[in-house]
């Protein structure tokens, strides 16, 4: 576990998801403290418990920025030791991030009927081990929000869909400081070594195109993800461009194979993949996008 207060009442906890890394965000204020994820089952006991208690802080808020299994997989355990913090996400998201049943069938598995890879028996089980067993969600924001951390400090919900129609950020204008978290993925999230390991998932790409510009628009001098390295302003410009550009890139491939006749998402996705990746894991989250793209056509 890495822990760095990486901007004034803002600590970065870092730790290891097998060769990558996620980070959580801890926010302290004068009169709130706001925590920003849960990570995956264990993440709460191999890391934001014991940054917690090296700072001696408990979270008044936890908020979840969107569903998937690294970022709320640790709410049950959070709830056990934080009985009395309350929990927030968008409220697109929250049949996904309450109910683990919910997010496998339907952001782990919906390509099945479209002959994709998807996780065998085992690796649905380990989904669910991940996923830490349900819990409720306390509050549910729409975007526009804010939350008062102290007397001179307000944190504004920002509402960044694409990657899920629900995922949230937030802008800290004090400090200009954007946590962003999954929001945004460059041209794919990339292993410790540098080499290319998950492809950016996007559900709809419109919205993932809108939520990347207004990112950009922002300018913050800190952008905070969960995957990638903090950012300073002219790092968080390229890394919006990119991002962009990788969303361009599949669109041209999915409108050339569907112009030659090619419309099978199974097709489509590998051929992405051969293209701008490979992409080793989560090979098949590619295919939300295509299908995101397919419909516009």
């Amino acid at each position: 576990m890495k822990l760095e207060e990486i901007a004034p009442g803002t600590h970065r906890i870092e730790s290891d998801i097998g060769p990558r890394f996620v980070a959580e965000y801890l926010l302290v204020g004068a009169e709130r403290t706001v925590l920003v994820d849960t990570g995956l089952a264990n993440t709460p006991d191999d890391a934001v418990l014991p940054a917690l208690e090296r700072l001696g802080a408990e979270p008044d808020l936890i908020v979840i920025s969107h569903a998937d299994l690294d970022h709320c997989g640790g709410n049950q355990r959070m709830r056990e030791r934080h009985p009395r913090a309350l929990f927030a996400c968008h409220e697109l998201d929250r049949r996904w991030i309450e109910s683990n049943a919910a997010m496998l069938a339907e952001n782990y598995l919906w390509h099945e009927p479209y002959g994709l890879d998807e996780p065998d028996d085992q690796g649905r089980r380990e989904i669910l081990e991940q996923l830490g067993g349900d819990s409720p969600v306390d509050l549910g924001f729409r975007g526009g929000e804010t939350i008062r951390l102290g007397p001179r400090r307000r944190l504004e919900v920002l509402h960044l869909p694409g990657h899920t129609l629900g995922h949230v950020g937030l802008w800290d204008p004090w400090n200009r400081v954007a946590i962003i978290v999954d929001a945004v993925l460059y041209d794919g999230v990339y292993d410790r070594a540098g080499n290319k390991l998950i492809p950016p998932r996007y559900y709809d790409a419109a919205a993932y195109r809108e939520t990347i510009r207004r990112v950009r628009a922002l300018e913050p001098e800190l952008l905070l993800t969960a995957h990638y390295d903090p950012m300073s302003r002219e790092q968080a410009i390229e890394f919006c461009e990119r991002s962009l550009g990788y969303v361009d890139a599949v669109e041209a491939i999915v409108r050339a194979a569907h112009a030659g006749g090619e419309t099978r998402l199974r097709e489509l996705t590998d051929r992405v993949d051969a293209e701008l990746g490979p992409f080793p894991e989560f090979t098949a989250e590619i295919a939300a996008g295509v299908r995101s793209h397919l419909a516009l056509l």
